[in-house]
């Protein structure tokens, strides 16, 4: 599928940028040509991710053009190793007594009062756990030396074991790494072909269990991710190929092939880095991105908001990563009726394959696109994603089913389903505003994916906001991020210590600044077109976690350090605390701009916008116009209730909205006396 937007300015030559984003089911491109862009999709190969991508090439007959092509790549191979649980064999190196820390963990239990909880395989099997005796202590004194002997036994277990890869994780390196540099020396001369990981270069922060699964998780799924990295970098010679980080940012491949754990939430990130370029100056953002199985929810409050408690399936991710709340609420949602007699949605998928029932596929449960369907909302008529034909009767076939168990009608039991998974969707919305002390009425609501535009005037009068952009091309959004993403370098490290002086927190930026500049350095850029961002997390003392505020260079930095945080604590916890700060890390983000690009801008309304169709759509007196996005100009202004269908996406423009679209495709929605 292609599609080439239309623009007024001359065609360059000067700038070509093609993102591209991995998912289960499509690789998503778009291509940026100055004053064009071409959106394409294809069906993704799990098996090997870069021949999706470089068939997208072809058909977008960029391979013989790619010395002139810049690449910017979002992938899912790292997450789907992780959440798959295949890792390659690797070993875990710690002090003598602490091979257990990654088994042991923060002790939590999933089920609080089940007294026989099912065992679960821990990230590392002990035998291929190894101890060193070695040690420094909380301050960074040595107490026990690291000898030749007990190197040369290290050699020994692996010959023995036969890993693929090492990861190293020995107690207060962030402190003093002369340990776990000696060791990763001597093993890479021993052992050239092993993919090695010290936690010390991938997260020099306290809490050694979180610093330790991150270690771990680079081992065990760095080197699938190297050597897909490897293959899809030779096969776009001489295009370079960059890649998009959780945290928002790109790195250049070679450098991202040993920092897998960064590429955990690659494709997301991509999205949001797209709804933060396209809502231009509406700098404080609700997005939510509804697929299939999941909605993703985050707040932009001018930057992407990061967190360094992040989880991927079951494992804790120290890493910085864009800051998410995921819910089991998608168009594949299952409806069913539990034992109680009440309407459930969610979290189970109908998935992919059989689907929801109306894509034929022997789908045999309700789910929340058949009830969209059944309310008129999506039309049998026209195809789902352009070739996917939606079948009716089979939708009104398991609605029938679940509506006579609840006695009530086919559209009542439809208009339930999309109202108990609009709510579900609301609480998430919630979460990320409402639950950290932002009030939603101040924000505007951002949808994108394939369902989120369906929904979007439901949520938004949930939280009471009046504001929302469904944004152009909405369906390969995180691609377009690919496309607009900054170059990127996230820095940190632990100081711990009462905030009282500012002295050792600007040399350690400086430290971090300094070695964040130089890799950007390598990858061509100019220090003059760098930009250095400092924060410190703090906390108050004998609190366990924190909270990050801006670090300023100036005289005043400790003060006002200070006031941020009190500030944040009450907005976030409502209270505050009589007792001294403590600095636990200081952080670095260095960052630099992506190539400037023109959005091409759509020709003005000198009419009407053209009625494609009428459809009847429940619980509306009169039959609904629906117009076509790709036929509708800037400025054109559109009054709910209204559909606005596209390939890829529906918007409902619920009765009270109104719609205004602006210079570049984006549907500007306000309800009632806000248009």
């Amino acid at each position: 599928m292609q599609i080439a937007s239309t623009a007024n300015e001359p065609i360059s030559n000067e700038i070509r940028v093609l993102g591209v984003d991995t998912g289960g089911t499509f690789t998503d491109f778009v291509y940026y040509r100055q004053g064009k862009l071409v959106i394409h999709k294809v069906l993704s190969t799990p098996h090997a991710p870069e021949q999706a991508i470089l068939q997208g090439i072809k058909d977008l007959d960029l391979n013989k053009q790619l010395e002139q092509l810049t690449i910017v790549h979002g992938s899912t191979v790292a997450t789907n190793a992780v959440l798959e649980k295949k890792g390659v064999k690797t070993v875990y190196v710690a002090n003598t007594g602490l091979a257990d820390v990654l088994t042991i963990g923060r002790q939590a239990r999933k089920e609080l009062y089940n007294l026989c909880p099912r065992p679960e395989s821990p990230p590392v099997p002990r035998a291929l756990c190894y101890e060193l005796n070695c040690r420094v202590d909380a301050q960074g004194k040595r107490l026990q030396i690291l000898t030749d002997n007990e190197l040369q036994q290290l050699h020994d277990f692996i010959i023995q074991q036969q890993p693929e890869s090492i990861a190293i994780n020995l107690l207060f390196s962030f402190l003093d790494e002369q340990d776990e540099l000696r060791i990763e020396s001597s093993l890479k001369k021993a052992f050239p072909e092993l993919f090695i990981s010290r936690s010390s270069e991938v997260l020099p922060e306290y809490k050694e269990y979180e610093r330790g699964i991150a270690t771990w998780l680079n081992a065990w799924v760095g080197p699938r991710v190297q050597g897909y990295l490897h293959r899809l970098t030779r096969a776009v010679l001489p295009a370079p190929l960059a890649v998009m980080q959780s945290s928002g940012g790109t790195i250049a491949a070679e450098k991202a092939a040993d920092q897998a754990v960064r590429m955990l939430l690659s494709g997301p990130a991509g999205g949001l880095a797209g709804a933060k370029y396209i809502a231009g100056q509406n700098n404080n953002l609700l997005t939510f991105d509804m697929g299939g199985t999941s909605t993703d929810v985050a707040l932009i409050e001018g930057e992407l908001q990061l967190t360094s408690e992040g989880h991927i399936g079951e494992y804790p991710v120290a890493i910085p990563m864009v800051d998410m709340h995921t819910i089991g609420a998608g168009g594949g949602s299952i409806a069913e009726v539990d034992e109680g007699g009440v309407l459930q949605v969610g979290p189970e998928s109908a998935g992919a394959s059989p689907g929801p029932a109306c894509y034929g596929q022997g789908g045999q449960q309700a789910t929340v696109t058949d009830a969209n369907l059944i309310l008129g909302r999506l039309s049998a008529d026209a195809p789902l994603g352009g070739s996917l034909s939606l079948d009716k009767k089979a939708a009104e076939q398991v609605l029938g089913q679940l509506a006579k168990s609840l006695s009530l009608s086919v559209e009542e039991t439809a208009s339930g389903i999309i109202q108990v998974a609009n709510e579900h969707m609301s609480r998430a919305l919630r979460v990320m505003s409402i639950q950290r002390g932002i009030d939603p009425k101040t924000l505007v609501l951002l949808p994108f994916g394939g369902a989120g535009a369906l929904h979007v005037c439901a949520l938004a009068d949930n939280l009471q906001m009046k504001h929302v952009i469904v944004p152009v091309h909405a369906g390969v959004l995180s691609a377009f991020g690919m496309v607009v993403a900054p170059h990127t370098r996230d820095l940190s490290h632990t100081l711990n210590a009462l905030l009282v002086g500012s002295e050792v927190i600007d040399e350690q930026l400086k430290v971090l600044a300094d070695r964040g500049i130089l890799e950007l350095k390598s990858e061509g850029i100019s220090k003059s077109q760098m930009t250095c961002h400092y924060s410190v997390d703090l906390r108050y003392l004998g609190q366990s976690y924190t909270l990050n505020v801006p670090w300023s260079e100036t005289s005043e930095a400790l003060a006002l350090a200070s006031e941020a945080f009190h500030a944040l604590h009450k907005k976030r916890y409502g209270h505050l605390h009589d007792q001294p700060v403590e600095l636990v890390n200081v952080r670095v983000k260095v960052s630099a701009p992506p190539i400037e690009l023109t959005l091409p801008e759509l020709l003005p309304a000198k009419d009407d916008p053209i009625i494609a169709a009428q459809r009847v759509i429940s619980g509306i007196d009169d039959p609904v116009p629906v117009y076509r996005r790709e036929e509708l100009r800037s400025g054109h202004q559109l009054t709910g209730p209204a559909l606005i269908t596209e390939q890829v996406s529906t918007t409902w423009l619920a009765p009270l909205w109104q719609c205004t679209v602006d210079s570049i495709g984006n549907l500007v929605l306000k309800k009632g006396s806000e248009q």
